[in-house]
């Protein structure tokens, strides 16, 4: 039972992560005036910045969530 929990977890935190990178990488491409320029985010420095970090944690969450002890 616990191992299928740990599967299950570890699964669950890839996805919160790679959810967290991709939202990342839009808030990048918002805050560089690359894409969606309809947005209230489009060309804001800030966004740019607030995407790179939210994508690294994210990065760092998948990294932890598949290379802890099993």
């Amino acid at each position: 039972m616990r191992a299928a929990f740990n599967l299950i977890m570890r699964i669950v935190s890839s996805l919160i992560g790679l959810l967290m990178m991709a939202m990342g990488g839009i808030w990048v491409l918002q805050g560089l005036g690359i894409a969606f320029l309809q947005s209230f985010m489009a060309n804001q420095m800030q966004w740019a910045v607030y995407g790179a970090i939210l994508a690294l944690v994210g990065l760092a969450q998948l990294i932890w969530s598949n290379t802890r002890q099993r």
